[in-house]
């Protein structure tokens, strides 16, 4: 209770006899008998419900006592950013641990000098083990999991998992190897899971909302219409799904609620090829009209074009750096640095290069359209190994001389020479895609010919090695690894992707997988 002498020096100031009056007219509510006899009968009655809850929750077993009137907090809710970064960075210790521990069991009743030795021992390995996860993420170790692969027995075989109507122009797998997506010219874009293989369709909004979203009237000669879809891209995060086609957009959809969000226009040819930069929302499209084009998808921005092929842009791939490798009809692969604002040009010996893929920010590989494929290192403009006729047993000599088992700009060359049993002209073996199984030795390749075929690549040697084939039926037009290596996904299709150069009517227009054991 305050003394006389603090009541005058909190009620006035100046006047201050003044202000006691008014006091005394209008007596505060602490003070009232009324108000403190009602505030404690509310409190008693909330008491009695809090007793009323606890009794019942006791007779169910799940109550635990606690104070009355706090709100139930967990105990991360008052944590920082940087103790929940330290605490998450324990659990992932504590795992990896755990794994090295079952690793490495020994038998109890060692002395504590050991059981020391044994902790430094651990903690050594798991330190190691993190470094290399550390080094293949970033692709500057190569995983070895080509020499892990388990041959199929004849039974085990590609499942068709999704059918679409007409061919499969692209597939795209979500970065946690759960969720698969796969489009096709008829238009239509899939949502698939991939234990079940339960599709839900994207389905194009209206013109109106399509306008609303930012689509505009193609430029030159187009098909307005046209929803034909050509390729697809899938966000690091898994958010954004990108799609591009003969309307000469990119659109963008969003894949919790498989809604269009936003369409980019600009090209003025079709779109041929999307990828995303990984662990980022920058979005680069090729089209038809020999630019690549730069958006930020989390923005819904347009950033900037790169210039440099003189010909349609078929295929485009990227990692993590600010680098993006492109494949066109000019015969040339071209690698964009896009902080530097250069590019070094690879010249092809190939007729043309139909799709890329990288296996590493120094590596890269490439499918043509005579049957080869060529593998590429940063430090050399020409290919550092050529398989002639990837996807048939014999090459042509008549279009690559060959003297001594190298070709005559000097590379190393593979096979012999049978030129009666030439097939390199015909559509079905060109070898239309490639992917690598990322920062691993894995490459697969897909054509025409009834199969896909497993490569490995030597990490001294720079040569690649055939594995097994796999057979498949139809034009193989994409191709997608799991990041375990657990399982390959093929778009498959009567037709080619871009064209109808070819058409195997037994063959079966959708998405297969299929499944790999890792030894």
């Amino acid at each position: 209770m305050k003394s006389k002498g603090s009541k005058k020096k909190d009620g006035t100031g100046v006047g201050g006899g003044k202000a006691k009056g008014k006091n005394r007219r209008n007596p505060s509510i602490k003070e009232d008998s009324f108000f403190s006899h009602k505030k404690r009968r509310k409190m008693e009655e909330d008491e009695d419900i809090v007793d009323e809850m606890a009794d019942s929750d006791e007779e169910d077993g799940d109550f635990e006592a606690g104070p009355v009137g706090e709100a139930e907090e967990t105990e991360f809710d008052r944590e920082t950013p940087g103790e929940k970064r330290q605490r998450m960075a324990k659990a992932y210790l504590d795992k990896f641990r755990d794994i090295v521990n079952k690793e490495n069991q020994d038998d109890d009743g060692s002395d504590k000098d050991e059981e020391s030795d044994k902790e430094g021992l651990r903690d050594s390995l798991v330190s190691k083990y993190l470094m290399q996860e550390q080094l293949e993420e970033s692709g500057r170790v190569r995983r070895l999991i080509a020499s892990r692969v388990e041959k199929p027995s004849p039974s085990e075989q590609f499942n068709v998992l999704v059918k679409h109507k007409q061919s499969v122009t692209a597939v795209s797998l979500s970065d946690d190897d759960l969720k698969g997506f796969s489009a096709s010219k008829d238009g239509t874009i899939l949502q698939w899971d991939v234990n079940s293989g339960k599709g839900e369709k994207y389905l194009w909004p209206s013109e109106e909302i399509l306008r609303s979203h930012g689509t505009r009237d193609p430029q030159g000669r187009a098909t307005k219409q046209s929803k034909q879809v050509l390729a697809l891209a899938v966000s690091s995060d898994g958010r954004y799904l990108a799609s591009g086609g003969l309307d000469r957009h990119v659109h963008l959809w969003d894949t919790r609620t498989r809604e269009h969000v936003q369409a980019f226009p600009g090209h003025r040819g079709p779109v041929s090829c999307l990828t995303f930069r990984q662990g980022t929302s920058e979005l680069f499209s090729g089209s038809f009209d020999r630019t690549i084009k730069i958006w930020n998808s989390e923005d819904r921005a347009y950033i900037s074009t790169l210039f440099g092929h003189q010909s349609e842009v078929l295929t485009i791939d990227c990692l993590r750096k600010e680098r993006v490798l492109t494949v066109g009809r000019d015969r040339t692969m071209q690698l964009f640095k896009i902080p530097e604002e250069s590019r070094i040009v690879f010249r092809a010996p190939a007729s043309s290069l139909e799709c890329c893929c990288f296996i590493n920010n120094d590596e890269y590989i490439t499918g043509s359209d005579d049957g080869g494929i060529e593998l590429w290192s940063m430090l050399r403009k020409k290919p550092i190994y050529i398989v002639k006729n990837a996807h048939s047993s014999t090459y042509c000599s008549d279009l690559y001389p060959v003297e001594g088992g190298r070709l005559e700009n000097g590379h190393i060359e593979n096979g012999e020479a049978n030129i009666n049993n030439c097939k390199s002209s015909s559509a079905h073996s060109w070898v239309g895609s490639v992917t690598v199984c990322r920062g691993s030795d894995l490459v697969a390749s897909g054509a025409g010919n009834g199969c896909v075929r497993l490569w490995t690549i030597g990490s001294e040697t720079k040569d690649m090695q055939s594995l097994f084939d796999l057979p498949l039926a139809g034009f193989v037009n994409s191709l997608a690894f799991a990041k375990s290596g657990k399982f390959l996904v093929a778009g498959v299709g009567q037709e080619p992707r871009l064209g109808r150069w070819g058409r195997l009517k037994s063959a079966t227009n959708g998405v297969a997988v299929h499944s790999f054991k890792l030894s």
